[in-house]
């Protein structure tokens, strides 16, 4: 039977996959690509997460496409409303007519005298075979079908609702009903005001606090650049504006730790408003940065604490009851519905198996290159955002620089490419955040070596001029 050949496939269709559909069509209009996606629809994280609040946590001018203007009014802006986007986005450049929908990867398998990929694909039909030049995988950094649950005494005892924020029921009624919600991340601090709005009381209760930092929800100065500028300009004054602004905090917070600690403690006991004590539940261990920072819009979280709609309880768990979450305190949190907003499962390359001329390959052990691609794994790049940034900002990055190498390939008439370790052998893990998802994922992740090109530098400015222009050949092995 024959297999379809493909010159590029892009796995995943969130915005990631949309960025490098783009690219591809637009840097490498000769070159042919298809994008498998797994489930049914466009979106992917912002397609898959459906919990109320739902809404981004970085700013849609950096987030969003640089080929394409953020005109939403907010720029902390709504999940229903960055999925449109993203939508409207892959229909405007033809993209969606390149998705392939229910196919999820399985393995790919590379022989170097063939110079493919051969690539496996589960569909609703069975496995389906497809074979591809250069294989490019921007299908997100976690598992789809689960999320992390820790284990949670008594759970299995408790007579109510359980219900993880990655799979929100669409039926779930929540007006009246008392609700705990565990964890202090992210997604908790987005459902704990939606929640309140219609519960009878919503508690977060939290083992150990986070840096919560507030931010308004329509940018006034990204207002007035726009008014004054024509969109595309406006667009690219904005986004230049907060990634010099947003990196210029986050190393402030890396040297000097101390001092930042104390801005955000001033800043959150303003917004508390003398209401609730800072201590213990927003005082971290940590210094800020060494884990996410989470960003509340409006100060969306402290009105509503201040306002007593919901309450932050800082405790350890003994146990759950059939009506209750008993604490290490001893105190009793009653509730309808628990909502264990506990974090993700990480996932390195969507969980692909790789396999290079009958060799499995094992990710943990290879090094990223450029923070894309890895030693040893030919015409192969992951997408990988930044943690401490706009996830996008680092994908479209990415996608520039496959196109680059692409067009450099094609030029000198090359077949294949893989990066060559050329380090000093020391190692860094891939994700330099302190945070449980990580650590719980390190073993399975790739590693980091400790110079260029080996090191993933989680800074947009540095990365730029080097994706855009450095070196294709550096540590770079190329076959006719």
């Amino acid at each position: 039977m024959r297999v379809e050949h493909i010159d590029v496939l892009i796995v995943g269709a969130g915005l990631s996959g949309i960025d490098a559909g783009y690219r591809l069509q637009t840097q490498c209009p000769d070159l042919g690509y298809a994008i498998l996606e797994s489930r049914d629809a466009i979106g992917g994280t912002w397609d898959l997460f459906r919990y109320p609040g739902i809404r981004s946590d970085s700013d849609m001018y950096t987030l969003g496409f640089p080929f394409r203007p953020w005109r939403g009014e907010k720029s902390i802006a709504d999940g229903p409303d960055i999925l449109q986007y993203i939508r409207d986005t892959a229909a405007e450049f033809g993209i969606d007519r390149r998705i392939r929908f229910g196919h999820k990867v399985i393995d790919a398998s590379w022989s170097s005298e063939d110079a493919r990929w051969t690539v496996r694909a589960s569909t609703g039909q069975g496995t389906v075979e497809m074979s591809c030049s250069f294989l490019y995988l921007c299908s997100g950094y976690y598992s789809y079908e689960s999320g992390y649950l820790p284990d949670i005494p008594g759970l299995q005892d408790f007579a109510g609702t359980v219900v993880h924020p990655q799979f929100w029921p669409e039926n779930l009624d929540y007006e009246g009903k008392k609700i705990v919600v565990i964890g202090s991340g992210a997604t908790a601090v987005t459902l704990v005001p939606a929640l309140a709005e219609k519960a009878e009381h919503v508690t977060m209760l939290q083992r150990s606090p986070t840096y919560v930092m507030s931010l308004p929800a329509r940018d006034p100065i990204a207002t007035r650049i726009r008014r004054l500028l024509p969109d595309r300009v406006a667009h690219r004054a904005v986004r230049t504006k907060n990634v010099v602004v947003n990196l210029g905090f986050y190393q402030f917070c890396q040297r000097f730790p101390s001092v930042a600690k104390r801005v955000l403690r001033t800043l959150t006991e303003r917004r508390l408003r003398g209401r609730i004590p800072v201590d213990p539940h927003f005082s971290p261990r940590y210094d800020p940065w060494d884990q996410r920072l989470c960003v509340v819009p409006d100060s969306d979280l402290f009105r509503t604490l201040r306002a007593e709609k919901a309450e932050i309880v800082t405790d350890r768990i003994d146990t759950v009851t059939e009506k209750s979450v008993r604490l290490e305190s001893g105190r009793e949190l009653e509730a309808e519905i628990l909502i264990p907003a506990t974090g993700l499962q990480l996932v390195p390359a969507g969980g692909i198996e790789f396999v290079v001329d009958g060799e499995k390959i094992d990710l943990s052990t290879r090094f990223i290159y450029r923070g894309m691609m890895l030693d040893g794994l030919p015409n192969a790049a992951m997408c990988l955002g930044y943690t401490n940034a706009s996830w996008t900002l680092r994908a479209d990055l990415a996608s520039l620089y496959v196109c680059r190498l692409l067009r450099y390939m094609r030029r000198n008439g090359y077949r294949s490419a893989v990066p060559r370790y050329s380090g000093d052998g020391r190692t860094r893990p891939l994700l330099g955040l302190d945070a449980g998802y990580i650590h719980r994922a390190e073993g399975a992740l790739p590693k980091q070596g400790s110079r260029s090109p080996w090191l993933m530098r989680q800074n947009y400015l540095l990365d730029l001029p080097t994706m855009r222009l450095g070196r294709i050949d550096e540590s770079m092995q190329f076959t006719p």
